[in-house]
């Protein structure tokens, strides 16, 4: 008799009802169809195969890209009553998950694409029973994805030798290409394609350049209270920002990147996990493996790959549903570094990657909706508003400065392409100093032809010149012509700048959906941090913030109350309820 998913809902993981497109992928797995499920980060990837693994006789293969995203996931399950275990390089208990997984007392098995490709693993499952195998972070099969890994690849030998057993691929970012390339690479028809759409409406997004760096994200991390991910481009930056960040002592600040030690990197990542104040800042081998609902915020110090690889990274805000916000702060130097990388890949690449910038200029350029542009990019209708991004919510007024773009670029030409902007300005607008004096440069016919305000145009002008390829810094610092430059010099190509309204500092503290100064949600708050210091997880296993939120506003008085609490199943029912009960009864 097949199991009733709605029942195990409620019964494994405290649910009433599944979300999204969940009831369409769980339905499909459970009658032994292949799917590919594009959900967004916090559309709840991970139910669609454990309640599977929990429905249905045998293991469920989970493979993942990452030990700390299987070890994050594998905390997470095993509090809600699920037999899970992984066979990691780190996991000194191999022999006993092994015996356990042929004896067939496990639901959930976790290993890596390089051990479930091997001749040795497949002989395992052999001997055992096997009910689906799950591919997590499934982009990583495709050439035409953001985050391509081979050993993803080798994986189609292992599926086929189990042609009985349903497979399910999962991942948040996939455009058409990628999403073609997945169902080819995984012997998953057309027809099991499952989209539930990539819009994360609870992310606030923004996007601004850099202007004194430091004291925009420090104006974020005071607007925002709860934990936040700081992405900064290379490790120096990294442990700069951090120290800077941490420096007024408000708040705890903590670095990753892949060139601290083992120890420190784990002790780091163990932190941020725990904390419900902290923010690491990181660079991007920091967040797959991080499977934390409450971060509160993203910021970007710097320009992302890939509109795949912004989707993904800022969509690590806000998992939980709850608002959180994602901001972009970009120079035109780092357009300029990424067409220089460009000749790093091989020929067969370049082009997609020049695509990949292409559509990054647009998003950080359009006056219109920054949703929209992202959605877009991945073939999805987008309403025409939002409300609730920086240009939806304080549109910008745009103005025609290509003939400000001609005047900036004429002057680059007659001064030989090889000063820096400040010179440029001064010249344009009619300045003279020694330096200019000396070199005839206000003998120019470009000599003070910009007066007045169009003078204010010239740096937003310059970088966006840069966005688009038409000027390029030396390596001494100064301007030269970009290969895009003839167009923007001819005047057949527009120059749009978009103005960024003023932004008024705010002094707030920005807490999201819970509630500020209520003392019932703090005590339940405290209680959580208590029972997770003395089981060793963090706070968010033990319970997400919306589930305390229901319990302060519900007020169960018995057990049989707080089972109708959202998020509390049998097994959490019976580990925390009377703690949580007891705290209630205080008030």
């Amino acid at each position: 008799m097949r199991p009733d998913p709605h029942s195990l809902l409620r019964q494994v993981f405290g649910f009433e009802a599944f979300r999204g497109v969940q009831a369409q992928v769980v339905d499909r797995i459970l009658s032994g169809a292949h799917t590919l499920a594009i959900m967004p980060t916090g559309a709840g990837k991970s139910l669609c195969y454990q309640l599977p693994a929990v429905a249905l006789p045998g293991c469920c293969v989970v493979v993942s890209p990452l030990i700390a995203l299987m070890h994050d996931q594998l905390r997470a399950a095993r509090t809600l009553g699920i037999r899970a275990a992984s066979l990691t390089s780190v996991d000194a208990d191999w022999r006993e998950t092994q015996d356990r997984l042929v004896a067939g007392e496990l639901d959930l098995l976790y290993v890596a694409p390089e051990r479930a490709s091997g001749d040795g693993f497949r002989a395992l499952l052999e001997r055992s029973p096997i009910s689906l195998f799950a591919i997590d972070e499934a982009h990583c099969v495709s050439e035409w994805g953001h985050d391509f890994r081979p050993d993803y690849r080798l994986l189609r030998p292992l599926l086929d030798a189990f042609p009985s057993v349903p497979r399910l691929a999962l991942t948040a970012t996939a455009d058409r290409h990628t999403r073609e390339d997945i169902l080819a690479q995984l012997g998953i028809a057309a027809e099991g394609l499952v989209i539930s759409g990539f819009d994360r409406p609870n992310i606030r997004y923004a996007i601004q350049p850099r202007d004194g760096m430091g004291q925009q994200i420090g104006d974020i991390l005071a607007e925002h209270a709860g934990p936040g991910i700081v992405y900064a481009q290379t490790r120096a930056a990294t442990e700069q920002l951090a120290e800077a960040l941490g420096k007024d002592g408000k708040r705890p600040v903590l670095p990753y990147h892949a060139g601290l030690d083992p120890e420190t990197r784990a002790a780091n990542q163990a932190a941020f996990l725990a904390s419900e104040e902290m923010v690491m800042v990181a660079t991007v081998a920091f967040g797959m493996g991080i499977d934390k609902p409450d971060v509160r915020f993203v910021v970007h110090a710097g320009l992302p790959k890939s509109i795949e690889s912004y989707y993904q990274e800022s969509g690590r805000a806000g998992r939980d549903g709850d608002p959180a916000i994602a901001t972009l702060l970009w120079g035109p130097e780092d357009f300029m570094r990424a067409r220089q990388r460009i000749a790093e890949v091989e020929p067969a690449r370049q082009a997609g990657e020049r695509a990949r910038i292409t559509a990054l200029g647009a998003l950080v350029e359009t006056a219109g909706c920054r949703r929209a542009v992202l959605l877009r990019h991945f073939d999805e209708d987008p309403p025409p508003f939002c409300g609730n991004c920086d240009n939806c919510l304080s549109p910008p007024a745009s103005i025609d400065a290509t003939l400000t773009a001609q005047k900036l670029l004429s002057a680059v030409h007659r001064t030989g392409q090889s000063f820096g902007l400040a010179h440029l300005e001064a010249v344009l607008t009619g300045k003279t100093n020694d330096r200019i004096v000396q070199r005839g440069h206000d003998a120019l016919s470009v000599f003070g032809i910009v007066e007045g305000e169009e003078a204010a145009l010239l740096k937003p002008v310059a970088r966006a010149l840069m966005v688009h390829d038409a000027l390029e810094t030396t390596e001494h610092g100064g301007i030269a012509f970009g290969p895009a430059a003839r167009g923007y010099l001819k005047g057949e190509h527009k120059i749009e700048l978009v103005l960024t309204p003023k932004k008024e500092r705010r002094r707030r503290r920005d807490t999201g959906a819970n509630p500020i100064d209520d003392p019932i949600f703090e005590a339940l708050r405290e209680c959580r941090r208590d029972l997770a210091k003395e089981a060793g997880v963090p706070p968010y296993v033990i319970f997400h913030d919306s589930t305390l939120r229901d319990m302060a506003a519900i007020r169960p008085k018995s057990l049989r109350d707080m089972a109708l609490v959202s998020g509390v199943g049998i097994r959490k029912l019976e580990a925390y309820g009377d703690a949580f009960l007891a705290v209630l009864r205080q008030f």
